[in-house]
């Protein structure tokens, strides 16, 4: 079974270095890594170490075009389970070489992706789902629901992209 690495420090507090990645990378169905370290040179560090057939999908929607400039080839985003339309349509945009619209369209994200992690995720996916009426807003411990204030300034961001 193909194996996809996840490396986000912010919730493992361990950073999954290049030439741990490059090692992983050599085993046969390590085929890849979902990359949130934040860190751009260590995902040119990955490339270089791991070859251009490891797959380097993004793991923090801020940065997916610069990851798809490196060799990134997709994201698992947060975003695009609000925006999902808008958030492949960077990356189809990137493949066909359009690369000053995919920037544009990332740009023009920067808003939403800051919002969505205005509290710990999937607390602000979960209740933008709800806003948009595609779910129940419920919450089990230890997520809460959104304070009033966030929630007040994340909905302005989501009327700000006509999602709800």
């Amino acid at each position: 079974m193909p194996v996809v690495l996840y490396n986000v420090p912010g919730r493992t507090a361990v950073n999954m270095l290049p030439e741990t990645v490059a090692r992983l990378s050599k085993i046969s169905n390590i085929v890849g890594i979902k990359e949130a370290s934040g860190d751009l040179n260590q995902i040119k560090k990955i490339r270089k170490l791991a070859g251009e057939d490891f797959i380097i999908l993004s793991g923090e929607d801020a940065q997916n075009f610069a990851i798809y400039q490196l060799g990134g080839v997709g994201a698992i985003s947060v975003a695009s389970n609000i925006a999902p339309q808008k958030v492949a349509s960077v990356w189809d945009k990137f493949e066909a070489g359009l690369k000053d619209e995919a920037k544009f369209i990332q740009e023009e994200l920067l808003p939403l992706n800051k919002a969505i992690f205005i509290e710990t995720n999937p607390i602000p996916v979960k209740t933008a789902l709800a806003m948009m009426k595609k779910i129940k807003e419920e919450f089990r411990l230890p997520l809460t629901p959104m304070s009033s204030e966030n929630k007040k300034r994340f909905e302005e961001v989501l009327k700000s992209y006509n999602l709800i």
